[in-house]
Protein backbone atom coordinates (compact mmCIF):
# COMPACT_ATOMS: atom_id res chain seq x y z
CA UNK A 1 0.00 0.00 0.00
CA UNK A 2 1.44 3.20 -0.98
CA UNK A 3 0.94 6.80 0.28
CA UNK A 4 -1.10 7.60 -2.59
CA UNK A 5 -4.10 5.22 -1.43
CA UNK A 6 -4.44 7.66 1.38
CA UNK A 7 -7.10 9.32 -0.46
CA UNK A 8 -9.20 6.56 -0.35
CA UNK A 9 -8.70 6.06 3.17
CA UNK A 10 -10.77 8.07 6.26
CA UNK A 11 -9.48 8.82 9.04
CA UNK A 12 -11.26 5.60 10.66
CA UNK A 13 -9.52 3.09 8.66
CA UNK A 14 -6.67 4.58 8.71
CA UNK A 15 -7.02 4.17 12.43
CA UNK A 16 -8.06 0.31 12.52
CA UNK A 17 -4.82 -0.45 10.18
CA UNK A 18 -2.80 1.56 12.83
CA UNK A 19 -4.16 -0.88 15.38
CA UNK A 20 -4.19 -3.90 13.51
CA UNK A 21 -0.61 -3.20 13.07
CA UNK A 22 0.11 -2.13 16.57
CA UNK A 23 0.86 1.54 15.69
CA UNK A 24 0.16 4.14 18.27
CA UNK A 25 -3.63 5.60 17.13
CA UNK A 26 -2.77 9.05 19.32
CA UNK A 27 0.96 9.68 18.92
CA UNK A 28 2.35 12.75 20.63
CA UNK A 29 3.63 15.16 17.72
CA UNK A 30 7.19 16.78 17.80
CA UNK A 31 8.79 18.73 15.23
CA UNK A 32 12.10 17.98 14.85
CA UNK A 33 14.54 20.49 12.97
CA UNK A 34 17.99 19.85 11.70
CA UNK A 35 20.15 22.44 12.13
CA UNK A 36 22.67 21.40 9.65
CA UNK A 37 20.39 21.03 7.14
CA UNK A 38 17.57 23.24 8.21
CA UNK A 39 15.49 20.45 7.21
CA UNK A 40 12.39 19.53 9.74
CA UNK A 41 10.09 16.66 9.93
CA UNK A 42 7.04 15.80 12.41
CA UNK A 43 8.39 12.62 14.73
CA UNK A 44 5.39 10.96 15.97
CA UNK A 45 5.86 9.18 19.57
CA UNK A 46 3.85 6.86 21.01
CA UNK A 47 1.43 8.10 23.76
CA UNK A 48 2.30 4.88 26.47
CA UNK A 49 -1.40 4.55 27.60
CA UNK A 50 -1.69 1.77 29.12
CA UNK A 51 -6.27 1.68 28.78
CA UNK A 52 -7.03 -0.54 25.58
CA UNK A 53 -9.82 2.04 25.39
CA UNK A 54 -7.11 4.97 24.86
CA UNK A 55 -4.79 3.55 22.85
CA UNK A 56 -4.87 -0.31 21.74
CA UNK A 57 -1.65 -0.23 20.69
CA UNK A 58 0.35 1.00 23.18
CA UNK A 59 -2.04 -0.71 26.16
CA UNK A 60 -1.00 -4.25 24.43
CA UNK A 61 2.67 -3.22 24.77
CA UNK A 62 2.52 -2.20 27.88
CA UNK A 63 1.22 -5.69 28.97
CA UNK A 64 3.38 -7.62 26.89
CA UNK A 65 6.09 -6.01 28.46
CA UNK A 66 4.46 -6.55 32.01
CA UNK A 67 4.13 -10.59 30.62
CA UNK A 68 8.01 -10.40 30.42
CA UNK A 69 9.07 -9.24 33.54
CA UNK A 70 6.30 -11.24 35.31
CA UNK A 71 8.16 -14.41 33.68
CA UNK A 72 11.73 -12.88 34.30
CA UNK A 73 11.92 -12.97 37.91
CA UNK A 74 8.86 -15.68 38.96
CA UNK A 75 11.18 -18.68 38.58
CA UNK A 76 14.44 -17.02 39.54
CA UNK A 77 17.27 -19.67 40.38
CA UNK A 78 19.82 -17.42 41.62
CA UNK A 79 19.39 -14.44 43.37
CA UNK A 80 18.61 -11.08 41.60
CA UNK A 81 21.05 -7.71 41.69
CA UNK A 82 19.69 -6.55 45.62
CA UNK A 83 20.91 -3.53 44.79
CA UNK A 84 18.96 -2.56 41.81
CA UNK A 85 15.57 -1.64 43.53
CA UNK A 86 12.59 -2.04 41.26
CA UNK A 87 10.83 1.03 40.43
CA UNK A 88 7.33 -0.76 40.75
CA UNK A 89 7.95 -1.32 44.20
CA UNK A 90 4.97 -0.39 46.44
CA UNK A 91 5.29 -1.89 50.12
CA UNK A 92 7.98 -2.14 53.06
CA UNK A 93 10.82 -4.18 51.79
CA UNK A 94 11.76 -5.06 55.06
CA UNK A 95 9.01 -7.80 55.74
CA UNK A 96 10.41 -9.09 59.00
CA UNK A 97 9.66 -6.40 61.64
CA UNK A 98 7.05 -7.90 64.72
CA UNK A 99 3.68 -7.09 64.81
CA UNK A 100 4.26 -4.09 67.17
CA UNK A 101 6.01 -2.36 64.42
CA UNK A 102 3.54 -2.69 61.81
CA UNK A 103 0.22 -1.00 64.25
CA UNK A 104 2.74 1.51 64.98
CA UNK A 105 3.93 2.38 61.40
CA UNK A 106 3.04 5.68 60.23
CA UNK A 107 3.38 9.19 61.56
CA UNK A 108 4.05 10.09 64.98
CA UNK A 109 0.97 11.49 65.92
CA UNK A 110 -1.25 8.44 64.43
CA UNK A 111 1.36 6.33 67.02
CA UNK A 112 -0.87 7.59 69.97
CA UNK A 113 -3.86 6.30 68.93
CA UNK A 114 -2.95 3.04 67.83
CA UNK A 115 -3.01 -0.15 69.93
CA UNK A 116 -0.22 -2.36 69.45
CA UNK A 117 -1.76 -5.91 70.44
CA UNK A 118 -3.64 -8.14 68.08
CA UNK A 119 -7.29 -8.06 67.35
CA UNK A 120 -8.38 -11.39 69.85
CA UNK A 121 -10.51 -12.61 66.97
CA UNK A 122 -8.16 -13.00 64.99
CA UNK A 123 -5.52 -16.44 64.61
CA UNK A 124 -2.03 -15.68 65.71
CA UNK A 125 1.08 -15.55 63.50
CA UNK A 126 3.83 -17.99 63.70
CA UNK A 127 6.91 -16.87 64.48
CA UNK A 128 9.84 -18.55 61.98
CA UNK A 129 13.86 -17.46 61.88
CA UNK A 130 14.37 -15.74 58.65
CA UNK A 131 16.76 -16.63 56.07
CA UNK A 132 18.58 -13.89 54.03
CA UNK A 133 16.83 -15.35 50.66
CA UNK A 134 14.72 -14.37 47.69
CA UNK A 135 14.21 -17.82 45.86
CA UNK A 136 12.44 -21.03 46.22
CA UNK A 137 13.87 -24.26 47.49
CA UNK A 138 14.63 -26.82 45.53
CA UNK A 139 13.52 -30.08 45.72
CA UNK A 140 14.63 -33.52 44.28
CA UNK A 141 12.28 -35.83 42.58
CA UNK A 142 12.77 -39.99 43.34
CA UNK A 143 13.75 -39.61 39.60
CA UNK A 144 16.37 -37.68 40.33
CA UNK A 145 14.94 -34.80 38.38
CA UNK A 146 15.38 -30.84 40.24
CA UNK A 147 12.65 -28.46 40.53
CA UNK A 148 11.99 -24.96 41.53
CA UNK A 149 7.71 -24.76 42.32
CA UNK A 150 6.42 -21.24 42.99
CA UNK A 151 3.05 -20.33 43.91
CA UNK A 152 -0.15 -18.35 42.36
CA UNK A 153 -2.23 -17.07 44.46
CA UNK A 154 -5.76 -14.47 44.34
CA UNK A 155 -7.00 -13.28 46.70
CA UNK A 156 -10.39 -11.44 47.42
CA UNK A 157 -12.62 -8.99 49.46
CA UNK A 158 -15.90 -10.12 51.77
CA UNK A 159 -19.05 -10.14 50.95
CA UNK A 160 -21.43 -6.64 50.89
CA UNK A 161 -24.46 -8.39 49.58
CA UNK A 162 -25.80 -11.17 47.24
CA UNK A 163 -24.89 -10.13 43.43
CA UNK A 164 -26.75 -11.65 40.33
CA UNK A 165 -24.77 -11.13 37.06
CA UNK A 166 -22.33 -8.38 38.70
CA UNK A 167 -25.03 -6.39 40.26
CA UNK A 168 -26.57 -6.55 43.58
CA UNK A 169 -29.56 -8.88 43.80
CA UNK A 170 -31.39 -6.34 45.92
CA UNK A 171 -29.29 -2.81 46.11
CA UNK A 172 -31.19 -1.41 49.06
CA UNK A 173 -29.31 -4.06 51.40
CA UNK A 174 -26.17 -3.82 49.73
CA UNK A 175 -23.59 -2.21 51.99
CA UNK A 176 -21.61 -0.08 49.13
CA UNK A 177 -20.12 2.21 51.97
CA UNK A 178 -18.44 -0.73 53.35
CA UNK A 179 -17.66 -1.84 49.71
CA UNK A 180 -15.82 1.84 49.05
CA UNK A 181 -13.95 1.81 52.10
CA UNK A 182 -12.89 -1.62 51.32
CA UNK A 183 -11.55 -0.52 47.83
CA UNK A 184 -9.95 2.55 48.75
CA UNK A 185 -7.99 1.21 51.52
CA UNK A 186 -7.14 -1.96 49.62
CA UNK A 187 -3.51 -1.12 48.80
CA UNK A 188 -3.05 -1.04 52.83
CA UNK A 189 -4.19 -4.57 53.44
CA UNK A 190 -2.55 -5.75 50.91
CA UNK A 191 0.90 -4.41 51.96
CA UNK A 192 0.10 -5.66 55.51
CA UNK A 193 -0.31 -9.20 54.42
CA UNK A 194 3.15 -9.18 52.72
CA UNK A 195 4.73 -8.11 55.85
CA UNK A 196 2.99 -11.14 57.65
CA UNK A 197 3.46 -13.38 54.92
CA UNK A 198 7.50 -12.66 54.92
CA UNK A 199 7.69 -13.14 58.62
CA UNK A 200 5.82 -16.08 58.51
CA UNK A 201 7.29 -17.79 55.50
CA UNK A 202 11.36 -17.25 56.77
CA UNK A 203 12.40 -15.85 53.64
CA UNK A 204 12.49 -12.72 51.75
CA UNK A 205 8.76 -13.66 49.73
CA UNK A 206 9.02 -11.88 46.55
CA UNK A 207 6.16 -11.51 44.13
CA UNK A 208 4.45 -9.62 40.71
CA UNK A 209 1.04 -8.92 41.64
CA UNK A 210 -2.40 -6.87 39.89
CA UNK A 211 -5.02 -5.24 40.91
CA UNK A 212 -7.84 -6.10 39.01
CA UNK A 213 -11.81 -5.65 39.77
CA UNK A 214 -14.64 -8.69 40.19
CA UNK A 215 -17.26 -8.30 38.20
CA UNK A 216 -19.20 -7.21 41.42
CA UNK A 217 -16.40 -4.55 40.77
CA UNK A 218 -14.98 -5.22 43.69
CA UNK A 219 -11.16 -5.23 43.78
CA UNK A 220 -9.06 -8.69 44.07
CA UNK A 221 -5.06 -9.26 43.79
CA UNK A 222 -3.64 -12.09 41.71
CA UNK A 223 -0.08 -12.36 42.81
CA UNK A 224 2.75 -14.55 40.97
CA UNK A 225 4.68 -15.85 44.40
CA UNK A 226 8.66 -16.79 43.75
CA UNK A 227 9.08 -20.09 45.61
CA UNK A 228 7.24 -22.62 47.45
CA UNK A 229 5.16 -21.80 50.30
CA UNK A 230 2.67 -24.31 52.36
CA UNK A 231 -0.76 -24.13 51.42
CA UNK A 232 -2.19 -23.85 55.52
CA UNK A 233 0.23 -21.57 56.28
CA UNK A 234 -1.01 -19.17 53.43
CA UNK A 235 -4.27 -19.68 54.39
CA UNK A 236 -3.69 -18.87 58.01
CA UNK A 237 -1.72 -15.61 56.96
CA UNK A 238 -5.22 -14.65 55.10
CA UNK A 239 -6.98 -15.32 57.74
CA UNK A 240 -4.84 -13.56 60.47
CA UNK A 241 -4.35 -10.48 58.24
CA UNK A 242 -6.36 -7.31 59.29
CA UNK A 243 -5.99 -3.81 58.54
CA UNK A 244 -7.03 -1.09 61.80
CA UNK A 245 -7.68 2.58 60.20
CA UNK A 246 -7.09 4.64 63.54
CA UNK A 247 -8.79 7.59 61.80
CA UNK A 248 -11.15 10.05 63.43
CA UNK A 249 -14.70 9.18 62.65
CA UNK A 250 -15.78 9.90 59.26
CA UNK A 251 -20.22 8.31 59.76
CA UNK A 252 -21.63 11.44 59.83
CA UNK A 253 -21.02 14.41 57.51
CA UNK A 254 -20.79 18.29 59.25
CA UNK A 255 -20.44 20.22 56.06
CA UNK A 256 -23.41 19.56 53.28
CA UNK A 257 -25.06 22.14 52.27
CA UNK A 258 -21.99 24.54 52.93
CA UNK A 259 -18.34 24.43 53.24
CA UNK A 260 -15.67 25.83 55.25
CA UNK A 261 -13.70 28.38 53.68
CA UNK A 262 -10.03 29.27 53.52
CA UNK A 263 -8.68 31.66 56.26
CA UNK A 264 -5.19 32.45 55.32
CA UNK A 265 -3.95 29.40 57.69
CA UNK A 266 -6.41 26.87 57.44
CA UNK A 267 -10.13 25.91 57.16
CA UNK A 268 -12.60 27.72 59.18
CA UNK A 269 -17.19 27.22 59.26
CA UNK A 270 -18.37 30.50 57.51
CA UNK A 271 -20.87 30.71 59.36
CA UNK A 272 -19.62 31.00 63.01
CA UNK A 273 -16.11 31.72 62.46
CA UNK A 274 -14.66 28.68 64.11
CA UNK A 275 -11.64 26.72 62.84
CA UNK A 276 -11.85 23.28 61.84
CA UNK A 277 -9.98 21.24 64.29
CA UNK A 278 -6.76 20.16 62.61
CA UNK A 279 -5.88 16.69 61.75
CA UNK A 280 -3.37 16.29 64.80
CA UNK A 281 -5.84 17.99 67.34
CA UNK A 282 -8.31 15.29 65.96
CA UNK A 283 -5.80 12.64 66.06
CA UNK A 284 -4.78 13.98 69.58
CA UNK A 285 -8.33 14.12 70.85
CA UNK A 286 -8.89 10.39 69.54
CA UNK A 287 -5.58 9.36 71.63
CA UNK A 288 -7.85 10.95 75.09
CA UNK A 289 -9.98 8.46 74.35
CA UNK A 290 -10.15 5.81 76.68
CA UNK A 291 -12.97 3.99 74.29
CA UNK A 292 -11.19 4.87 71.34
CA UNK A 293 -11.79 2.45 68.49
CA UNK A 294 -10.62 2.18 64.92
CA UNK A 295 -12.56 4.04 62.27
CA UNK A 296 -12.71 1.28 60.34
CA UNK A 297 -11.65 -2.35 59.91
CA UNK A 298 -10.56 -4.60 57.22
CA UNK A 299 -9.49 -8.16 56.28
CA UNK A 300 -9.56 -10.57 53.16
CA UNK A 301 -13.00 -12.54 52.04
CA UNK A 302 -13.08 -16.04 52.51
CA UNK A 303 -12.54 -17.21 49.20
CA UNK A 304 -9.02 -17.16 48.27
CA UNK A 305 -7.10 -19.63 45.25
CA UNK A 306 -4.04 -21.07 45.73
CA UNK A 307 -1.72 -23.02 43.26
CA UNK A 308 1.78 -24.54 43.12
CA UNK A 309 3.21 -23.57 39.48
CA UNK A 310 6.57 -25.15 38.20
CA UNK A 311 7.95 -23.54 35.25
CA UNK A 312 9.05 -23.69 32.28
CA UNK A 313 5.49 -24.99 31.12
CA UNK A 314 2.39 -23.94 29.47
CA UNK A 315 0.36 -23.74 33.15
CA UNK A 316 3.09 -21.19 33.82
CA UNK A 317 2.68 -19.39 30.42
CA UNK A 318 -1.10 -19.47 30.95
CA UNK A 319 -1.04 -17.84 34.57
CA UNK A 320 1.02 -15.06 33.33
CA UNK A 321 -1.37 -14.37 30.79
CA UNK A 322 -4.51 -14.26 32.97
CA UNK A 323 -2.31 -12.78 35.65
CA UNK A 324 -1.67 -9.61 33.36
CA UNK A 325 -5.43 -10.50 31.63
CA UNK A 326 -7.19 -7.04 32.36
CA UNK A 327 -4.52 -4.71 33.15
CA UNK A 328 -5.37 -2.64 30.21
CA UNK A 329 -9.14 -2.41 31.27
CA UNK A 330 -9.97 -0.04 33.60
CA UNK A 331 -11.65 -0.90 36.54
CA UNK A 332 -15.40 0.29 35.49
CA UNK A 333 -15.13 -1.48 31.91
CA UNK A 334 -16.97 -4.29 31.33
CA UNK A 335 -14.80 -7.88 31.91
CA UNK A 336 -17.11 -10.45 30.35
CA UNK A 337 -19.12 -10.83 26.65
CA UNK A 338 -22.39 -11.27 29.33
CA UNK A 339 -22.05 -7.76 30.54
CA UNK A 340 -22.98 -6.35 27.06
CA UNK A 341 -26.29 -7.66 27.59
CA UNK A 342 -28.78 -4.69 27.33
CA UNK A 343 -30.48 -5.62 30.93
CA UNK A 344 -27.23 -6.70 32.90
CA UNK A 345 -25.38 -3.59 31.49
CA UNK A 346 -28.13 -0.95 32.93
CA UNK A 347 -28.04 -2.81 36.22
CA UNK A 348 -24.47 -2.64 35.72
CA UNK A 349 -24.21 0.53 35.14
CA UNK A 350 -26.57 1.55 38.17
CA UNK A 351 -24.23 -0.58 40.46
CA UNK A 352 -21.60 1.68 39.08
CA UNK A 353 -23.36 5.11 39.92
CA UNK A 354 -24.19 3.89 43.60
CA UNK A 355 -20.90 2.90 44.29
CA UNK A 356 -19.13 5.72 42.55
CA UNK A 357 -22.08 8.48 45.05
CA UNK A 358 -19.83 6.52 47.83
CA UNK A 359 -16.39 7.15 46.51
CA UNK A 360 -17.05 10.76 45.80
CA UNK A 361 -17.44 11.67 49.37
CA UNK A 362 -15.33 9.20 51.29
CA UNK A 363 -11.80 9.92 52.64
CA UNK A 364 -9.05 7.88 50.06
CA UNK A 365 -6.38 9.29 52.89
CA UNK A 366 -5.20 11.36 55.67
CA UNK A 367 -4.54 14.23 53.06
CA UNK A 368 -7.86 13.83 51.30
CA UNK A 369 -9.98 16.94 51.15
CA UNK A 370 -13.13 14.91 51.88
CA UNK A 371 -12.27 15.41 55.40
CA UNK A 372 -13.59 18.91 55.16
CA UNK A 373 -17.52 17.70 54.99
CA UNK A 374 -16.62 15.73 58.20
CA UNK A 375 -15.73 18.99 60.04
CA UNK A 376 -11.83 17.99 60.12
CA UNK A 377 -8.90 19.81 58.34
CA UNK A 378 -6.74 16.88 56.23
CA UNK A 379 -3.38 16.91 56.73
CA UNK A 380 -1.20 19.71 55.48
CA UNK A 381 -3.68 21.57 54.07
CA UNK A 382 -3.87 23.66 51.33
CA UNK A 383 -6.27 26.74 49.64
CA UNK A 384 -8.46 25.26 47.31
CA UNK A 385 -9.54 22.02 48.95
CA UNK A 386 -13.22 21.26 48.41
CA UNK A 387 -15.03 18.16 49.49
CA UNK A 388 -16.01 16.10 46.94
CA UNK A 389 -13.62 17.19 44.70
CA UNK A 390 -10.09 15.03 45.72
CA UNK A 391 -7.64 14.82 42.76
CA UNK A 392 -6.97 11.30 43.52
CA UNK A 393 -8.05 9.20 40.78
CA UNK A 394 -9.47 6.79 42.97
CA UNK A 395 -12.37 9.01 43.69
CA UNK A 396 -13.43 8.85 39.42
CA UNK A 397 -16.02 6.39 38.54
CA UNK A 398 -13.90 5.35 35.92
CA UNK A 399 -11.40 4.03 39.19
CA UNK A 400 -13.68 3.41 41.54
CA UNK A 401 -11.45 3.01 44.53
CA UNK A 402 -8.28 2.03 42.91
CA UNK A 403 -6.68 4.93 43.00
CA UNK A 404 -2.75 3.53 42.98
CA UNK A 405 -0.97 1.77 40.45
CA UNK A 406 -2.64 -1.72 39.11
CA UNK A 407 0.81 -3.58 38.79
CA UNK A 408 2.92 -3.98 42.16
CA UNK A 409 5.97 -5.65 41.67
CA UNK A 410 8.40 -6.67 45.22
CA UNK A 411 11.54 -4.64 45.26
CA UNK A 412 13.69 -8.15 44.48
CA UNK A 413 11.74 -9.65 42.05
CA UNK A 414 14.03 -9.64 38.53
CA UNK A 415 16.69 -7.43 39.47
CA UNK A 416 15.87 -4.97 36.72
CA UNK A 417 13.24 -2.27 36.75
CA UNK A 418 10.46 -2.09 33.82
CA UNK A 419 12.45 0.28 31.43
CA UNK A 420 15.81 -2.28 32.05
CA UNK A 421 13.06 -4.72 30.83
CA UNK A 422 11.86 -2.58 27.83
CA UNK A 423 15.79 -2.23 26.93
CA UNK A 424 16.13 -6.32 27.08
CA UNK A 425 13.67 -6.55 24.49
CA UNK A 426 15.08 -3.71 21.88
CA UNK A 427 18.43 -5.21 22.13
CA UNK A 428 17.52 -8.72 21.13
CA UNK A 429 16.10 -7.63 18.40
CA UNK A 430 19.09 -5.04 17.32
CA UNK A 431 21.15 -8.14 18.21
CA UNK A 432 19.33 -10.92 15.92
CA UNK A 433 19.12 -8.21 13.05
CA UNK A 434 23.25 -7.98 13.13
CA UNK A 435 23.32 -11.54 13.52
CA UNK A 436 21.45 -11.70 10.42
CA UNK A 437 23.86 -8.68 8.80
CA UNK A 438 20.72 -6.34 9.03
CA UNK A 439 21.61 -3.38 9.83
CA UNK A 440 19.02 -2.14 12.43
CA UNK A 441 17.17 1.68 12.07
CA UNK A 442 19.57 4.32 13.87
CA UNK A 443 17.46 4.95 16.36
CA UNK A 444 19.86 7.67 17.75
CA UNK A 445 19.75 9.88 14.75
CA UNK A 446 17.77 12.54 15.84
CA UNK A 447 18.72 12.04 19.95
CA UNK A 448 18.65 15.58 21.31
CA UNK A 449 22.54 14.84 22.64
CA UNK A 450 23.18 14.40 19.32
CA UNK A 451 25.65 17.82 18.76
CA UNK A 452 26.76 19.94 15.58
CA UNK A 453 30.34 21.14 14.93
CA UNK A 454 29.75 24.17 16.89
CA UNK A 455 29.04 22.36 20.17
CA UNK A 456 25.32 22.63 20.32
CA UNK A 457 22.49 20.36 19.97
CA UNK A 458 22.03 19.51 16.18
CA UNK A 459 18.44 18.43 16.55
CA UNK A 460 15.94 21.36 18.04
CA UNK A 461 12.77 19.24 18.95
CA UNK A 462 9.65 21.49 19.44
CA UNK A 463 5.75 20.78 20.29
CA UNK A 464 3.47 20.38 17.22
CA UNK A 465 -0.37 19.45 16.45
CA UNK A 466 -1.80 17.98 12.79
CA UNK A 467 -2.80 20.52 11.15
CA UNK A 468 -5.97 18.65 10.03
CA UNK A 469 -7.16 14.85 9.56
CA UNK A 470 -5.69 14.72 6.19
CA UNK A 471 -1.76 15.06 8.16
CA UNK A 472 -3.18 13.13 10.86
CA UNK A 473 -3.54 9.96 8.58
CA UNK A 474 -0.02 11.07 6.46
CA UNK A 475 1.56 10.50 9.88
CA UNK A 476 -0.14 7.77 11.05
CA UNK A 477 0.35 5.61 7.87
CA UNK A 478 3.94 6.34 7.61
CA UNK A 479 4.19 5.52 10.91
CA UNK A 480 2.70 1.74 9.49
CA UNK A 481 4.85 1.40 7.01
CA UNK A 482 7.92 1.80 9.20
CA UNK A 483 6.31 -0.68 11.22
CA UNK A 484 5.92 -3.27 8.38
CA UNK A 485 9.27 -3.04 7.18
CA UNK A 486 10.73 -3.44 10.71
CA UNK A 487 8.75 -6.71 11.55
CA UNK A 488 9.54 -7.54 7.91
CA UNK A 489 13.46 -7.42 8.71
CA UNK A 490 13.20 -8.98 12.10
CA UNK A 491 10.78 -11.91 10.86
CA UNK A 492 13.46 -12.91 8.15
CA UNK A 493 16.69 -11.92 10.78
CA UNK A 494 14.31 -15.08 12.70
CA UNK A 495 14.58 -16.93 9.87
CA UNK A 496 18.44 -16.66 9.59
CA UNK A 497 19.76 -16.76 13.27
CA UNK A 498 16.48 -19.66 14.28
CA UNK A 499 19.38 -21.43 16.31
CA UNK A 500 20.32 -18.51 18.05
CA UNK A 501 17.18 -16.22 18.89
CA UNK A 502 15.21 -18.92 20.92
CA UNK A 503 13.48 -16.02 22.78
CA UNK A 504 11.97 -13.74 20.33
CA UNK A 505 11.19 -10.30 21.81
CA UNK A 506 8.47 -9.35 19.38
CA UNK A 507 4.96 -11.60 19.94
CA UNK A 508 3.50 -12.45 16.74
CA UNK A 509 1.05 -9.68 16.81
CA UNK A 510 4.01 -7.21 16.34
CA UNK A 511 3.88 -6.24 20.09
CA UNK A 512 7.26 -5.96 21.04
CA UNK A 513 9.49 -2.98 20.57
CA UNK A 514 11.34 -1.36 17.60
CA UNK A 515 14.64 -1.82 16.55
Amino acid sequence: MSIRMLVDLTTDMVRELAIAERVCIRPLLRRVLDRETGTEETVPIPCGSTLESVCPSCAHKARILRMQQCAEGWHLGTEPDQDQPDQDHDTEENGQEDEQDHEQAGDESDRRVRSTRRRPDVVDLPRVAAEDRTIGRTFTSPDGHEYRPSMFLTLTLPSYGPITDGAPTDPESYDYRRAAIDALLFPRLVDRFWQNLRRCAGYKVQYFATVEPQRRLAPHLHAAIRGAIPRQLLRQVIRATYLQVWWPSFDRPVFVQRVPVWDGTGYMDADTGEVLPTWEQAIADLADDPDNRPAHVMRFGSQADIRGIIAPSEEADRAIRYLTKYLTKAIAEPLTATDEDVVVDERRMAHIDRLHAQLRWLPCSEHCANWLRYGIQPKNPTPGMQAGHCPSKAHDREHLGVGGRRVLVSRHWSGKTLAEHKADRATVVRETLHAAGIVPPEVERLAADVTAPDGLPRYVWTDTRPGDAGEYRKIIFAAIQERRTWREQYDAAKIITAPVDNQPAIDRDGGGPSP
